[in-house]
Order: structure tokens, then C-alpha cells, then sequence
């Protein structure tokens, strides 16, 4: 789990430093950083999976051992912060938790130049175990096997791509070898959610699917997977029921010409296959069943959650959020525009929930919890969350 992240010269982001929480809510309008936060995360995610700084930024295409990744939106030639002259560097820095074995606090952090697409600067640190690098002299530094004991080591040239991903400066016999293992899988485990539609319309032909897509690939799959443990299934239906109470009455799969699937729920006696569903229908129904995947992520990120929902059934979907931390160790980070969606929040989440606001299309976004939105404490006594939103007051006591 994260449980602060700085973000520096990224994007739209001089400066950002937050606490966060098992679940975490971004609101504010278009345009205000809300993704741009995301796309930090999914930053994190291309070094678990052992990619290189340009592949993170840029994209790389698929191969016969890898998966395509579409890299992060603007690519390297916009990853700085527009307004930062001084600097083509980029840092992140997270601290958290460990819990495989026992909690362990850690500490990451990189700096980064998108154009060189190099490592200035990287640390990992967890417990007495930690290792620094350094791009002047590429040079790394370690702890040996006892605590006191430090190593040196170095790297051949620039490093493209971050430590934590490669492990090559540590012999077999280091611990922290299995420390890095550990952090690389946190990282890499990241899932985007980020659902289209159409994606969801369409037959599946992998088996044992145990995670769902980023764009909702493999969903009907996942679907069949689900099914198959009676338990997981009938907790999974009991939400579809949720959405739309005494008319859902079985979900599944139905099959296709050759031997591929498409979602399907049954209604009132009548099977409704995907391609007849409405929108909101399917991406509710997705987003359920990520919750319910056999291989769970550390960390899920979903753009725009209350996309196509109607908003009296928002309440369900802010329970179904709160479940997943309670369901295991899954901590959650979701963009939404809803103001509605606000309301089924409890005081107690407005720390985790955060403003992100950009005055104009040049200027850097702000991202505050709303417990330091300047007057919010005393305001939220007297006002409803979603006037607030609405009427743009959050936006204007900046």
C-alpha cells in the first residue's frame, strides 16, 4: 500500500505531496490533473513490469514475449511541466507498507529526464535494507548482509532503465534481492481500469482468465472464471442486483460460433447477451467483476467511474468501493466528474477524497484532500458536498 506520494515536474504537477488512503477519490473538472495523477501511478507500474524510462513514456509494441503498452499520454515530449524552465527532470517519490510477511515500511524514489530517458538519481529503501543510485558517476550503493555493512557497485553507461527493474547490480546471495522482487510485484500489479464499451461487447476466447483487461479485454472470460467457484459468483450477482434490483436474475456467458463467449445477463426468464446491453449496464457489470478477479491487484486505478450510471444507483457503487480494501489488501484510486456521487460519502473519506484544480489550460494543478480546501470544514456544515461542487465554489477559493 502507498501511503504518500510526491510528485514533482510532471505533467501538469510542480509540486504535489499527498496522504493517501486505502480508498482514494479524485474530483474537479476536465482538464484539472486528475489523470495526470493516474499516469504517475501507471509510471510506477512500467517499472514493476522491468521496462525502460523511453518504453514507460513512449509505448512499445507487442512481442512475441511481451504485451503491447500504449505508454503514457503525451509521451516523453510532454512529461515535464510546461512551466518548469530550470529543469527537464522529473521525480516520484513513494513511501508505504509491505505486508507479504510481516508490515514493513519502504521508501522509492526516482528522478528521471524523459528527453535522455535516463535515471538521475534512484532509492529503495525498506527497513536496513537499501540501495542509492546515482547517474554521476553511475555508481550504486548497498547495504551488505549486515546492517552496517555498505557495497559499491556500478552500471555500464546511463541507466535507461530503473534499478528496481533490472536487479543487476545485486549478486543471487543479497537480501535484497527478494526485497525488489517484492516492490517490482507491488509495482507491477497495478491495474488500470479504464472501460470502453465496445471492448465489453465483444467475445472472448482466452481461457482461465483470472484479471480483467485495462479497456475490459477478456471480459466475458473473466465472467466464465468467476462462475466456475459458486461462492464468488453468487457474491458477484448479488451486486448486478444491486444496480437493477428484481430483474436481474442470473449472470453468465453465452457462447459463440466457435467456442468463444459474450457476456450475458438473464432477466426476468429472457438471456440479454452484451451487444444488448446499454452502456452503463456493461461498464457497472465490468467494474464489478474486477472486484471479484482471483488475482487481485495491490493497486486499481479507474478513469471516470460513474461513467453511464444512473445516479440513484452511485450509492452502490460507493459501497462497492469501500468493500474491495475490506475484500483484501487492494487499495483503490478512482477519477469521477459526480457530484452526486459525493454524497454517499461519509466525513470521515474527505481526507481521501481530493480537488484537483488548474486555473487555465497553462497553469499547474493544485490537488488538496478536501479537509484542506481552504473554509471547506466550516462551509460543509451548512451546504450539501454536491452544491459545492456544482456551483464551482471548491474552484473559486483558490
Amino acid at each position: 500500500m502507498i501511503d504518500r506520494i510526491v510528485i514533482k515536474n510532471f505533467k501538469s504537477f510542480r509540486n504535489v505531496d499527498l496522504k493517501l488512503g486505502r480508498m482514494n477519490l479524485f474530483i474537479g473538472a476536465n482538464a484539472s490533473g486528475k489523470s495526470n495523477f493516474l499516469d504517475a501511478l501507471r509510471f510506477l507500474q512500467g517499472i514493476g513490469l522491468g521496462m525502460k524510462i523511453s518504453e514507460i513514456l513512449d509505448g512499445r509494441p507487442r512481442t512475441p514475449i511481451q504485451e503491447v503498452w500504449r505508454g503514457i499520454r503525451g509521451g516523453s515530449r510532454y512529461a515535464c511541466f510546461a512551466g518548469a524552465e530550470d529543469t527537464d527532470e522529473i521525480t516520484i517519490a513513494v513511501n508505504g507498507r509491505l505486508t507479504k510477511e510481516r508490515e514493513r515500511r519502504w521508501e522509492y524514489r526516482i528522478v528521471f529526464s524523459p528527453g535522455s530517458g535516463t535515471a538521475a538519481y534512484e532509492h529503495l529503501s525498506v527497513e536496513s535494507e537499501w540501495y542509492t543510485y546515482s547517474g554521476d558517476d553511475h555508481s550504486v550503493w548497498r547495504s551488505g548482509d549486515q546492517a552496517d555493512e555498505k557495497e559499491r557497485s556500478s552500471v555500464d553507461g546511463p541507466c535507461y532503465q530503473p534499478i528496481l527493474g533490472t536487479k543487476k547490480p545485486f549478486p543471487e546471495c543479497s537480501k535484497l534481492r527478494d526485497v525488489i522482487d517484492e516492490m517490482k510485484g507491488m509495482f507491477a500489479s497495478i491495474q488500470q481500469i479504464d472501460l470502453e464499451p465496445r471492448t465489453l461487447r465483444e467475445y472472448s476466447d482466452t481461457p482461465n482468465v483470472v484479471r480483467l483487461g485495462e479497456r475490459g479485454e477478456d471480459f466475458a472470460s473473466l465472467v466464465q472464471t468467476i462462475c466456475t467457484d459458486e461462492a464468488r459468483k453468487g457474491a458477484f450477482l448479488s451486486w448486478l442486483q444491486e444496480l437493477r434490483p428484481d430483474q436481474v436474475n442470473d449472470v453468465g456467458t453465452v457462447s459463440g460460433a466457435v467456442g468463444d463467449s459474450l457476456f450475458m445477463l438473464r432477466e426476468n426468464g429472457w438471456e440479454f447477451p452484451a451487444r444488448a446491453l446499454s452502456e452503463g449496464t456493461l461498464r457497472f457489470a465490468a467494474m464489478t467483476a474486477a472486484f471479484f478477479q482471483p488475482e487481485m491487484p495491490d493497486i486499481m486505478t479507474i478513469e471516470e467511474i460513474d461513467n453511464g450510471i444512473y445516479p440513484s444507483r452511485l450509492g452502490v457503487l460507493v459501497e462497492m468501493l469501500r468493500s474491495l480494501p475490506k475484500l483484501g489488501d487492494t487499495q483503490v484510486f478512482a477519477a469521477t466528474h459526480s457530484p452526486i456521487l459525493l454524497e454517499w460519502l461519509d466525513p470521515g473519506e474527505y481526507e481521501t477524497t481530493f480537488l484537483c484544480v488548474r486555473p487555465d489550460t497553462t497553469a499547474e494543478s493544485t490537488i488538496l484532500p478536501l479537509t484542506e480546501v481552504p473554509h471547506f470544514n466550516e462551509v460543509i456544515k451548512k451546504a450539501h458536498i454536491s452544491d459545492l461542487l456544482m456551483e464551482g465554489w471548491m474552484e473559486m477559493v483558490f
